[in-house]
C-alpha cells in the first residue's frame, strides 16, 4: 500500500487511476518543492483511490461524452437548490455574474434553472465547461448523497487504497466527502494527515446534514464526527473564488482543531492541481510523512 493515497473529485469519470496519477505526482511533488521539503516522497509514494467509473454511463466509449442534458433536467430539490447556490457563490465574487434574485421560489421553474446556467457558463469558474457537463456534475453529487450502493462502494475503493502504512490522505472536491466518510467507517486506521481541497463538506442543507454519520446537534449548531484519532491532522485549503467549496472554514462544523486555509488559484480556481502545488499543501503533505 502506498504512504500517500489521492482521492480525486467530480468529472472524472471518462478517467481513471493512471491518468490522474501523472496530473497529481507532479503537482505534489511541486507543493512539496515550494514548501522546501525534499526527500520525504517519490512518485511511486502516491496511489489513487478512483470512482469516477461509478458514474459513467453504462455502454459508452471515450469519446462518447456525457448525456445530453437540458436544463430540463435539473431535479426540482437538490439539483436546483445546488445550483443556485453555486450561482450565488459565482455572483460574490466574480463581477461578470449577475447575481440571483433573492426568491426562494427562484430556481423553481426550467426557466429560472436556465438563466442559472446561463450565468454560470459565463462566470470565470464554469468557463468552458459544457452545459451537460455542469449538470452531470451536480448530479454526481445527487447521486452519491442518495445512491447508497454507489456511496458503499465509492468509499470502499478509498479503504481498499488505505492500507497500514499509509499516513496521508488527499481528497479534493466530491472526493472529499468520499474521503471523510470512508475514514469514518475504519476506526483506529493509521492516517495521519487529512488534506481536503476545494471541499463541499461544510455546505448546509445540502452536503453537511447528510453526511455518513449524521453530525450531532450541540448548542444549536451541527458538530460532525471527527475522522480519526486525536493525533490526525486535517487541513482544509479553499480559494476564495471556489464556488464548489462554498464554505471555506469548516471548523465549526468540524472542531476547531481543524486546519482552514484560504489559497490562491487564480483564473483555475477548482482546479486539484493547483491546490496541490501550493505551498501549504505540500507543508500538510510534508507533517504527515515525516
Amino acid at each position: 500500500m502506498a504512504p500517500v493515497v489521492g482521492v480525486h473529485g467530480i468529472g472524472k469519470q471518462r478517467l481513471g487511476e493512471d491518468t490522474l496519477l501523472k496530473e497529481w505526482q507532479p503537482a505534489i511533488l511541486d507543493g512539496l518543492r515550494r514548501a522546501e521539503v525534499s526527500g520525504v516522497m517519490a512518485e511511486s509514494d502516491l496511489a489513487m483511490a478512483f470512482y469516477g467509473d461509478l458514474f459513467r454511463p453504462a455502454g459508452r466509449f471515450l469519446d462518447a461524452g456525457d448525456p445530453p442534458y437540458t436544463a430540463n433536467d435539473v431535479e426540482p430539490g437538490f439539483e436546483q437548490e445546488l445550483l443556485l447556490e453555486w450561482w450565488r457563490a459565482a455572483a460574490a465574487t466574480d463581477p461578470a455574474v449577475v447575481p440571483p434574485d433573492q426568491s426562494d421560489t427562484l430556481v423553481a421553474t426550467p426557466g429560472a434553472v436556465q438563466a442559472a446556467l446561463l450565468a454560470l457558463s459565463g462566470s470565470q469558474f464554469f468557463a468552458g465547461l459544457a452545459l451537460r457537463a455542469m449538470i452531470f456534475d451536480l448530479k454526481q453529487v445527487h447521486r452519491y448523497l442518495t445512491d447508497p450502493a454507489l456511496r458503499s462502494t465509492a468509499r470502499q475503493r478509498v479503504l481498499d487504497a488505505v492500507g497500514n502504512d499509509t499516513r496521508v490522505v488527499v481528497a479534493h472536491s466530491l472526493g472529499s466527502v468520499v474521503a471523510y466518510e470512508a475514514l469514518c467507517a475504519r476506526p483506529g486506521h493509521g492516517v495521519r494527515a487529512l488534506i481536503t481541497v476545494g471541499s463541499p463538506l461544510g455546505i448546509p442543507n445540502l452536503i453537511l446534514h447528510r453526511l455518513q454519520p449524521a453530525p450531532i446537534s450541540l448548542g444549536g449548531s451541527l458538530q460532525a464526527v471527527w475522522p480519526g484519532n486525536n493525533d490526525l491532522i486535517w487541513t482544509n485549503l479553499a480559494d476564495k473564488g471556489d464556488v464548489v467549496a462554498l464554505v471555506k472554514d469548516l471548523r465549526p462544523h468540524f472542531g476547531e482543531q481543524l486546519r482552514s486555509a484560504v489559497v490562491h488559484n487564480g483564473s483555475h480556481a477548482h482546479e486539484a492541481t493547483a491546490y496541490l502545488t501550493d505551498q501549504l499543501c505540500g507543508q500538510a503533505i510534508a507533517a504527515g510523512l515525516e
